[in-house]
């Protein structure tokens, strides 16, 4: 399965962007969608998770900032990200969960897309 993420950018602070994930493949359906962020020099951490029944979960530093949504029928997961701080500042990467065709499980990740928020 492939993940090709869009709508990254520079973007000064207090500003919003919205980041989109579409899955391509010989899917079966998609459970879990998430998206990751890895700033230099730090871990890879959780941005922010939706499963396929649409309850949503937040890390604290976005809650009230960031928005999951999903498309299932689009096998899209989009970010809308507002207020957006400097250190927001990050490579986003979308994660997806699920069964293809086959009935075998698949874990896939995108690229990553660039995020940057000057002050």
């Amino acid at each position: 399965v492939k993940l090709v993420e869009s709508g990254g950018g520079l973007v000064q602070a207090g500003g919003s962007l919205r980041l989109s994930c579409v899955a391509s493949g010989d899917i079966f359906n998609v459970h879990g969608m998430a998206w990751y962020r890895q700033a230099p020099g730090k871990q890879r951490e959780l941005v922010a998770s939706i499963t396929s029944g649409g309850r949503a979960d937040y890390t604290d530093s976005v809650k009230g900032r960031f928005t999951i949504s999903r498309d299932n029928a689009k096998y899209t997961v989009y970010l809308e990200m507002n207020s957006l701080k400097p250190e927001d500042t990050a490579l986003y990467f979308c994660n997806q969960d699920g069964l293809l065709a086959a009935m075998r499980v698949f874990n896939s990740w995108g690229q990553g897309i660039q995020v940057t928020v000057s002050p």
